[in-house]
Formats: C-alpha cells, sequence, structure tokens
C-alpha cells in the first residue's frame, strides 16, 4: 500500500487552515451573499436564467452522469475490488452499523425528504409528462406519481453517494493522504495537488456543499415555520423563517464543536429514533393494509422502471416539468456529492470497499422508499378514498402538505398534535444535523483534510451556512433554492469525473501490484523446500 505524506501547510494566523483556502472559499460565499442582498431581482434574474439554460441544454448531461454513477456503484460492489479495506487490512469499523447508517441518512437527505415525501407525490398525481391527461388524478396516475418520487430519492443518488465516499475515502485511509477533494486528483496530478489547482477543486467543493446544505436548511426552515404555525399559530414570514435558521445554526455550531463521537452521531440517532415512531405512528393510525401493500408494489415498481427512468429525457424543448423536477433533484444530489460524500468518508474506514458501497446504496434507498411510501401513500389514500383535501393545500402552500396530511387522517385532536410535533421536532434534529455535518466537511476542506479543524473555524462556518440559507429565502424563496443546487452541481460535476478517472486509474494500479506479488511469492514457494508453504495476503488475494 502505497503512502503519501499529509502535508499540511504552516501558515501563521491561519495554523490548522491554508491561507488560501481559508480567504478564498470566505470571500466566494461573501461575495454570493453581497450580490444577492444589493439587488435581489436582478440576482433572481441571473439565477433563473442560469437554471433555464441548464435544464434546457444540459438535461442530458445530469441524466447520464447520474446513471453512469449508479452503474460504477453497482459494478464495485460485484467486482474483485470488492474486499479492499478502506484502511489497514487490520482495521475495523468505528461505529455501529446503526450509529453508521443513522449518520450517513441523516446527513444525506433526512431534511429534504420531510419536505417532499408527501408534497412531491401529490404534485405527480395531478399531472407529469409520463400520464395523459385523463389519467390525472386517478389511480394510475398515484402509481405513477410514487414512482417518481421514489425514483428521486432512490439509487441513483445514494449511487452517485456511494461512488464518491468511496473515492475520498480510499485516498485517505488506503492511501495516506488527506481527506479533501484534491486527494482524488493524486494520480493525474500527484504534488501538484498541495497547489493552485488543488485549492480550486476543493473551492469548488466547499461552493457545491454551501448552496446544496443552504437549499436542504432553507427548505427545513420554511416547513418548521409552517409545523409552528400549525401548533403555535407562529406566523408564516420570511423574517420568521430567517430567525428560525439564525437560532438552529447556534444549535448546530453547538453540535459541531462537540465533535463526530458525541453531538453528531448523538443527533442522528435521535432522528433516527424519531423516523421510527413516525412511521409506526402513520402505519399503526392509518390505512394500515393499504400502506404495506403499497410499498410492496412501489418498491417492484420502481425497480422495474429505474433504469428507464434513469435515462429518459423529456423530448419536448419548451418541457419544464423535468427541469423543476429531475434536473433540480440530480443538481441537488451533485453539489450534495462532496458534503455527503467527505462525511461518509470521515466515518467508515475500517470497512470493506463492498460493505461500504452496498451499505451507501441499499439501506437508505429501502428507508427512503418505505418513508416516501408511507406519507406519500397515506395522502394519496386521503385523495381517492376519503374526503380529500390534501391537494388543495399542496397547492396553496407546499410546506402545509405534511401537516395537512395528518389533520386529514381524522387521529383525533391529541394524537394530531403529538404527530404533527414529532415532525416538528424531527425538522429541527435533521436541521440541525445537516448543518453541523456540512461545517464540519468545510472546515475539514479549508483545513486540507484535518478531521479535526479548530474550533474557530467550525463557529465560522456554522453561522455562514445559515446566512447563506437565509439570503437564498430573501431572494426568492423556494425557487432561488431550486436554482441554487442547479447551477452549484455544475461546476463541481467536473471535478467528480476527473476525481473518478483518478481513483480507477490507482485502483487498477494497486491490484497489478498484488498480482504481482503474488506471483513472486508463488514463484518463490516452488523454488523453496516442500515443507514451506507459500503465504499470500489477503490484499493480496484480490
Amino acid at each position: 500500500m502505497t503512502s503519501h505524506a499529509n502535508k499540511l501547510p504552516a501558515s501563521g494566523l491561519f495554523t490548522g487552515a491554508h491561507p488560501v483556502m481559508s480567504i478564498g472559499a470566505a470571500l466566494l460565499v461573501i461575495a454570493f451573499v453581497l450580490f444577492t442582498v444589493i439587488d435581489p431581482e436582478y440576482a433572481d434574474g441571473v439565477y433563473g436564467a442560469a437554471k433555464s439554460f441548464i435544464s434546457t441544454n444540459l438535461a442530458w448531461y445530469y441524466i447520464g452522469l447520474m446513471s453512469l454513477y449508479l452503474f460504477l456503484a453497482v459494478w464495485l460492489s460485484c467486482s474483485r475490488y470488492g474486499n479492499i479495506r478502506l484502511g489497514k487490512d487490520s482495521d475495523r469499523p468505528e461505529f455501529s452499523n446503526f450509529s453508521w447508517f443513522s449518520m450517513l441518512f441523516g446527513a444525506g437527505i433526512g431534511i429534504g425528504i420531510l419536505f417532499w415525501s408527501i408534497a412531491e407525490p401529490i404534485y405527480h398525481f395531478q399531472g407529469t409528462p409520463l400520464i395523459s391527461e385523463a389519467q390525472k388524478m386517478t389511480a394510475e396516475a398515484a402509481q405513477v406519481a410514487m414512482r417518481i418520487s421514489i425514483f428521486h430519492w432512490g439509487l441513483h443518488g445514494w449511487g452517485l453517494f456511494a461512488v464518491f465516499g468511496l473515492i475520498l475515502a480510499y485516498f485517505a485511509y488506503r492511501k495516506g493522504l488527506p481527506l479533501s477533494i484534491r486527494s482524488s486528483l493524486y494520480p493525474i496530478l500527484g504534488e501538484r495537488i498541495y497547489g493552485p489547482l488543488g485549492h480550486a477543486a476543493d473551492l469548488l467543493a466547499v461552493f457545491g456543499t454551501v448552496f446544496g446544505i443552504a437549499t436542504s436548511l432553507g427548505l427545513g426552515a420554511q416547513q418548521m415555520n409552517a409545523g409552528l404555525n400549525y401548533l403555535l399559530g407562529f406566523e408564516v414570514s420570511i423574517g420568521h423563517q430567517i430567525l428560525l435558521i439564525a437560532v438552529i445554526s447556534v444549535i448546530a455550531t453547538a453540535s459541531v464543536l462537540s465533535g463526530v463521537n458525541k453531538g453528531i452521531r448523538m443527533l442522528s440517532e435521535l432522528n433516527m429514533h424519531l423516523t421510527i415512531l413516525i412511521l409506526a405512528l402513520f402505519v399503526i393510525f392509518g390505512p394500515t393494509a393499504y400502506l404495506l401493500g403499497a410499498f410492496v408494489t412501489n418498491t417492484g415498481d420502481y425497480l422495474a422502471h429505474a433504469v428507464q427512468l434513469g435515462l429518459w429525457i423529456d423530448p419536448d424543448p419548451k418541457g419544464q416539468w423535468q427541469g423543476w423536477w429531475t434536473i433540480f433533484y440530480w443538481g441537488w444530489w451533485i453539489a450534495w456529492a462532496p458534503f455527503v460524500g467527505m462525511f461518509i468518508a470521515r466515518i467508515s474506514k475500517g470497512r470493506t470497499l463492498r460493505e461500504f458501497v452496498l451499505g451507501v446504496l441499499i439501506a437508505p434507498t429501502v428507508l427512503a422508499t418505505f418513508w416516501i411510501t408511507i406519507f406519500g401513500n397515506s395522502a394519496i389514500f386521503i385523495e381517492l378514498f376519503g374526503g380529500g383535501g390534501v391537494v388543495a393545500a399542496v397547492n396553496d402552500d407546499v410546506t402545509m402538505a405534511l401537516f395537512k396530511t395528518i389533520e386529514l387522517m381524522n387521529l383525533g385532536q391529541w394524537l394530531t398534535i403529538i404527530m404533527s410535533s414529532i415532525c416538528t421536532l424531527m425538522l429541527v434534529t435533521y436541521f440541525v444535523t445537516s448543518a453541523d455535518s456540512a461545517t464540519l466537511v468545510i472546515c475539514t476542506l479549508i483545513c486540507m483534510g484535518d478531521e479535526h479543524p479548530p474550533a474557530r473555524y467550525r463557529i465560522f462556518w456554522g453561522l455562514a451556512i445559515g446566512a447563506v440559507a437565509a439570503v437564498l429565502l430573501l431572494a426568492g424563496g423556494l425557487k432561488a433554492l431550486q436554482t441554487a443546487s442547479i447551477v452549484a452541481a455544475l461546476p463541481f460535476s467536473f471535478v467528480a469525473i476527473l476525481a473518478t478517472y483518478g481513483f480507477f486509474k490507482s485502483l487498477r494500479q494497486d491490484v497489478a501490484q498484488c498480482d504481482a506479488a503474488a506471483r513472486r511469492e508463488l514463484s518463490d514457494s516452488q523454488q523453496a523446500p516442500a515443507t514451506h508453504k507459500p503465504t499470500v495476503t489477503a490484499t493480496a488475494m484480490l
């Protein structure tokens, strides 16, 4: 196993961080905030034009890239590389499977899926390019709506996270390089990763992470505001949403200061327990048989159409649906790839390549499928077989979708309040988990791979992420949030492609070296006395 020194330059005032990274990343975010605040209308126009260009001209690129990463994830899990351990051959995982899964799911999609798990199926239920006009708001439309929603939260997104997280973990723990994006380019750039090209790669990752996480935090703040309005009459307004972002950002900053083993792990496990509780309540007090049957049906229907959906591009040049949905999601996943990939890598040392890929690919997809089924089909059941009202609520205010669905389940006042309160608490805990995880990743990047960055950087970036989310809300709410993720994904996608090439280049070289070593050992053993048997290492047996 080849190892490389972790070169962290001394930098005076910026001890623990490179001045180019710390100052450059801060200036990048400050420039965006000022540009948006000084003239919000102009900024909104620029963001809208950028999104329109990407949706119209680059939909094929985003869709092809996501399908490619899913293919690579499946291939890697079945390949001869599967036994490679992310670390020394003697290393073992630091976290239990439950803690590991809780952290990767909470950091990955928790707060976003809370926002969309009812709203998205209800939107698709009302019409998509994949159903006819006559099928809208019918049982056929409901099945297509669930298929599309699960597709947007399923294997394709987690395939990207699995491969990119694997790349970072491999170079950090197998090759001894810093835990940063630049390390994945070592097979291409060599020692130049510590220069301007490496800085540029990490800065693009910071840019994507900031706007990817700000998108989720903005969505979470809107829905949290709706939940507090429903429970306590807390007025829904941009001002209150910004106040919520400020309060939660402070809590998240405190959490990240406590480190991965304490605040982040404990909050992630709390998230998972709350998730299990609310899903159980929906199943027990909702249409139980219908929901469990829908889960089986949705799983089979999604798997049967996953490849087709993953390669479908809307042929209508004037069509807006795919840009606002699939391209938005793929941009969101790509923008989140450096953040979630680095965080998953950070908590996955000691796992094998196959264990890592299958865990990241399958477990979150199964939970996301179950989650969307329980929430989404509960809402659709009310529309198809109950008194209706969810469609009207979503069309009036998308942030109220979850709470209106709970109300329309007619569970009684106290159970309705309890379930709504649990959902609001989940918004807070998932909000904090996403923010503190992203803060840790950004600080690790600007500190050139230091997994324990200084507290002052954690404080600055914990608050800066909240500031960006607040500015995006001021710039246009949901529309600006969606646009930010799509645009931020484009420049980083090129880094991801180069990193993937570097990873496979290094992987092939390592296996070739292991094969050569195994052949030498075999040759030596054949020349040795018969009483001496050859010893072939586990790595050489790849």
